[in-house]
């Protein structure tokens, strides 16, 4: 069944189960361009009139909608402004029908609370009140958010030196063991022992030595073998097997995809295990923040960011630094994320009680971590940049304003 919700004149945003896309615009009656999105258990479409036709009126209405979609949190649902084409295509993505609807809501809040479905006008069915609600950001952060995990995965977080986090997970059907990064040796070996593990693998993310400092003294004393970045080769300490882009990676069991994430440093990786859920990003995305481009570009940055914001909303993400406090103090500074505070009690409450903030929910990150936020007019605004700036200025301009932070 097709839910249509026109958002503004010409504006319908469609939430339907994946099917042939010719069937969705038949079934919508629509006449305007259509564009698919992506594959996901919901099918994701928008259907948008030609730019140069829109009011401003007609962009303020996508605005507050574009909002609303990223703040509605469903099991399957995610949604953010986006740029398809070119950068004067401004696009919103929806994958569910109660998005649809608070998207609309949104939409209708400022037109009087009027929806407009088909040529057809009725009063708004949904309200943007509960959004935060639907977000739950208590369930997506530290231990909670762990939860989330695949079961066939134990991963246990390993506190190192003064912020760093070395995850340890292990496959359940074989025993097989991987330490993400290697900070110090003696907590890792630690954390390992008391759980009655034996180390098998070291999956490193890049080359700093806060990343790879126990390399060689956890291979002399487990025969454990490592697997990192084809980019930074010559820069691991006891590299044995060096994986890029595209590569499978396995632990036992449990199957890694890796993704190729440079910027912070040229060659930085991450590892996603899809079936488990579970993203270990090292320094290219942090909570409510991101690596320092020490290496590379803010383009290449960039693109490595919008590389992870492409991966399912219920991924946990693992990062490598406690830097959270500081994210959510910037971040409230800079303005332009809507329900932002309410992330940030629950991040306050955490750390006052002494625990950690990792991992974290991906689909919370992209409703409130700025530096996945650059395609967002709020965000565009709350840096300073005019209407026309393309989302690596925005990201540029927010990751300079960080570093002077």
């Amino acid at each position: 069944q097709v839910q249509a919700h026109l958002m503004v004149p010409g504006w319908i945003l469609l939430s339907v189960p994946l099917f042939s896309l010719d069937a969705m615009a038949t079934s919508a009656g629509l006449r305007s361009t259509a564009i698919a999105v992506g594959t996901s258990r919901l099918g994701r479409l928008v259907a948008q009139p030609p730019v140069a036709l829109w009011t401003g009126e007609q962009r303020a209405q996508v605005s507050v909608a574009a909002s609303a979609l990223r703040t509605s949190r469903l099991s399957t649902a995610t949604a953010w402004p986006h740029t398809c084409i070119s950068a004067s295509v401004p696009c919103a993505f929806i994958t569910s029908a109660a998005a649809a609807a608070a998207a609309a809501a949104a939409a209708a809040s400022r037109r009087g609370g009027i929806v407009r479905r088909r040529g057809a006008v009725s009063v708004a069915s949904a309200s943007t009140a509960s959004a935060a609600e639907a977000l739950d950001f208590r369930s997506g952060l530290g231990e909670a958010a762990a939860k989330h995990v695949g079961e066939e995965m134990e991963v246990m977080l390993v506190p190192c030196l003064s912020d760093n986090y070395a995850p340890v997970f292990h496959d359940k059907a074989t025993g097989a063991t991987a330490v993400v990064d290697t900070p110090e040796v003696a907590p890792i070996l630690a954390a390992i022992e008391e759980r009655g593990w034996k180390l098998t693998h070291i999956l490193n993310t890049h080359h700093h030595h806060d990343h790879t400092g126990g390399n060689e003294e956890l291979v002399e004393r487990t025969g454990c073998k490592i697997i990192g970045p084809a980019g930074e080769a010559n820069k691991i300490p006891g590299l044995q097997v060096a994986v890029g882009e595209g590569d499978r990676v396995k632990v036992g069991s449990l199957e890694a995809e890796v993704l190729e994430v440079g910027g912070h440093t040229l060659g930085h990786i991450a590892y996603h295990f899809p079936a488990q859920k579970v993203a270990f990003v090292g320094d290219t995305l942090f909570v409510l923040g991101c690596g320092r481009i020490f290496e590379g570009t803010p383009s290449q940055m960039l693109a490595s960011l919008q590389k992870l914001r492409a991966l399912p909303d219920e991924t946990v993400v693992y990062c490598a630094h406690e830097y959270t406090e500081s994210n959510a103090r910037f971040a409230e500074h800079l303005g332009g994320i809507p329900y932002l505070s309410d992330r940030v009690s629950v991040i306050r409450e955490l750390r006052g009680a002494g625990q950690s903030t990792v991992p974290a929910l991906l689909g919370h990150e992209k409703a409130t971590n700025p530096f996945l936020r650059a395609d967002s007019d709020e965000l565009r605004a709350a840096a300073g940049l005019p209407q026309g700036a393309v989302p690596v200025q925005v990201f540029a301009e927010v990751r300079k304003q960080k570093d002077r932070f």
